[in-house]
Order: C-alpha cells, then sequence, then structure tokens
C-alpha cells in the first residue's frame, strides 16, 4: 500500500513521535508506582540507556515499540551478485560496512559495463510490526540496525551485572496488561532474590598437623 501523505506531510508526523515518556512507558511507570515499586528514568550512567531502571533489584527496563525495533520480524540475507567480479561472499558473512563497500567496489567495477548488483536485506513482516512498502529498503535497514544496537546494549547490560526486562508495546494492550505486568513483577522479586543470594568463595583449608598432647596418667580407683 503507497503513502497517503506527502513527502512534508509524512515527515512532520514523524518528526513529532517522542522517545521519551511514550504512551506504553507511561503504562509500565504507572503500573509499578501504584504498586509499590520505585525506580528512577534517565540514568546517565547505566549502559543502553534503559527507559525504567530499578537500582534495588539491579534490574533494567526497556519498553520498545514493536515498529521501531521490529518485534517479530525476521530479515534475510541476499548474496552480492556481480557479472563483472563474480559472486561476492554470502552478505550473512559480511557486516554492514562489509556489505557497503562491497557494494561501491561493484558498482565502480561494473559501472560502465553493466548495472552491479548491491546488498539487499528482505524482511518479513510480523502482526505487531508491518514494515511499510514505501522506501522500504530505508526501514528495513533502520529497523535492522536498531535490533542489532538493542542486543549490544542488553550484553553490555548483562556483563555488568544488570538483569534486563523487554517489555513489547503490543503486551501493554488492555486485556494483556495485567499479565505483562504481573510476569514482569515475577521476574523482579526473582532478580531480587538473586542478588540477595550470598557468593560462594573457595577457601583453601590449612593442612592438620600433629601437635603435641599433653595428658595426665591414669587415675587408679580403688574398690
Amino acid at each position: 500500500m503507497s503513502d497517503t501523505m506527502s513527502p512534508e506531510q509524512r515527515h512532520r508526523c514523524m518528526s513529532h513521535i517522542r522517545s521519551r515518556n511514550t504512551k506504553p512507558e507511561l503504562k509500565v511507570r504507572q503500573w509499578l508506582w501504584n504498586h509499590g515499586y520505585r525506580y528512577r528514568l534517565c540514568v546517565k550512567g547505566v549502559p543502553g540507556k534503559p527507559d525504567i531502571v530499578m537500582r534495588k533489584y539491579r534490574t533494567a527496563i526497556f519498553v520498545n515499540g514493536c515498529f521501531w525495533h521490529g518485534h517479530g520480524v525476521e530479515f534475510a540475507m541476499n548474496n552480492l551478485q556481480c557479472t563483472m567480479g563474480g559472486d561476492a561472499p554470502p552478505a550473512s558473512e559480511m557486516g554492514h560496512d562489509e556489505q557497503r563497500k562491497e557494494g561501491e567496489k561493484c558498482a565502480n567495477k561494473c559501472r560502465d559495463a553493466v548495472p552491479a548488483s548491491v546488498p539487499t536485506i528482505s524482511a518479513i513482516n510480523s502482526p505487531c510490526c508491518k514494515i511499510p512498502q514505501t522506501h522500504r529498503e530505508f526501514w528495513v535497514a533502520k529497523i535492522r540496525r536498531n535490533q542489532e544496537r538493542d542486543q549490544q546494549n542488553y550484553q553490555t547490560l548483562q556483563d555488568n551485572g544488570w538483569q534486563v526486562i523487554v517489555v513489547w508495546e503490543c503486551q501493554l494492550k488492555a486485556k494483556q496488561l495485567e499479565t505483562t505486568m504481573l510476569q514482569v513483577e515475577q521476574r523482579l522479586l526473582g532478580n531480587f532474590l538473586s542478588a540477595l543470594k550470598p557468593k560462594r568463595t573457595h577457601y583453601d583449608w590449612p593442612e592438620e598437623t600433629s601437635l603435641p598432647v599433653a595428658a595426665e596418667p591414669p587415675a587408679e580407683y580403688k574398690a
């Protein structure tokens, strides 16, 4: 389906989309606050800039929009083919920079002969994330970069001892909100109990040595 808005109208609509204090994020914050949980927002010292930080539970909560973070979207990498230079390595084995360089190399080589095929990424929509057909290549690349950045942030947090909880926009609808937040609460309590467990440290016991024992002679008892 083609876009019914002009480029100027679409640009104006997209520029008004907020990255903070979104409706899904406000739902999560309101539920947590009403149930006695306290948190902090926009903590710069925590990697990845989580939407909600709960230091007591050592937990970072991300409230992700299904479209912007590609919830359930599957990506497939296509091979690069060039009639002048032969086949390039599979695109799935190359990063974004390598794909771009390979595409530019192929384009320069074939500019005067035949058009070179550039690396493409195909995406399969999910029920809650439908990528537009207009400028689809741009949106596919953007959403894929967002997913890769998300995974890097999650891994960085986990490497620093944080627990990560991801709440998706589609899980916060009226019929699913309570169930979703109860699951979040269960994970928070589990994280809190895990943080209270004593850390096991290995202790090398000293070897037993025989020590002299002072003993008195046995006493004699008379009947």
